[in-house]
């Protein structure tokens, strides 16, 4: 007889705190790219479209670590709040991220990753492991 006690609560537990340092590492990553957007190689925002990359990686792989759309969502919350707070203007009249086109890329490029990281979650679900012993192919038995 396999007696366990707090065996799930601490799974959840610890699932909680992987969702939290999910949400805080797309802030952090949200924070950082608002700062160094801006570095080209002649006309080209090179560190624009890298933050993308970033976001877009970090938003797939937290998904497929944690098997859920919500390992997307979170990082993908995090990078938005940060992104956006840190693009409207203060009261002294200072803007952290500007109107150009290395900043358009940055916003605009990151948010499209995120959508994307999230769709693209929501279609690896879909299609997950449940679905593969289904397909009646060669060496799949129904039990």
């Amino acid at each position: 007889m396999n007696v366990t006690t707090g065996k799930r609560g601490t799974r959840s537990l610890v699932s909680v705190g992987v969702y939290g340092v999910l949400f805080l590492l797309g802030l952090v990553e949200g924070i950082i790219g608002s700062f160094q957007y801006s570095r080209t190689v002649g006309s080209v925002p090179v560190a624009a479209l890298a933050f993308c990359v970033a976001i877009l990686a970090t938003c797939l792989l937290a998904a497929w670590a944690m098997r859920s759309v919500s390992g997307a969502v979170l990082p993908a919350m995090g990078w938005i709040i940060a992104a956006f707070v840190l693009s409207m203007p203060v009261s002294n009249g200072s803007v952290i991220i500007t109107n150009t086109t290395p900043g358009k890329c940055y916003l605009y490029g990151g948010t499209l990753s995120v959508a994307v990281a999230v769709v693209l979650s929501f279609v690896g679900m879909a299609r997950g492991p449940g679905r593969a012993g289904r397909s009646g192919g060669a060496g799949t038995q129904p039990k």
